[in-house]
């Protein structure tokens, strides 16, 4: 999976989850801030990946990065957000917590660990 489609995902599920206002995210396996923002509504999501100049969002289970017109299948459940990136294949399972989101991200059998600035 590639790397802007993680953080879009970071950001949706934390956005959905916590039903809080994502300003920005620090990505700790890239050691950077990335100007990211997502904000829900129900099952309705909206972003803006300021990296790429480039808007994601939807309505669940369906999401679409409107920059690499690319799909993404979300759902929540048990506290936990799951789907799958139709553009590289790759399962995903996304945990948060107020001001933080782990994502394993099955292809690279890996954890990606996210801080989570929130808009006041």
């Amino acid at each position: 999976m590639q790397p802007h489609i993680r953080a879009i995902i970071a950001a949706s599920a934390h956005a959905l989850l916590t039903g809080r206002k994502v300003a920005g995210l620090y990505d700790h396996h890239a050691e950077r801030h990335l100007r990211i923002a997502a904000e829900a509504r129900g099952a309705h999501l909206q972003g803006y990946d300021g990296e790429r100049a480039s808007k994601f969002g939807g309505t669940l289970p369906e999401l679409r990065d409107l920059g690499a017109d690319a799909a993404i299948n979300m759902t929540i459940e048990d506290g936990e957000a799951r789907g799958y990136d139709r553009s590289s294949g790759t399962h995903f399972t996304a945990r948060t917590t107020e001001q933080q989101v782990q994502l394993f991200d099955h292809a690279a059998e890996s954890w990606f660990t996210y801080i989570v600035q929130v808009a006041p």
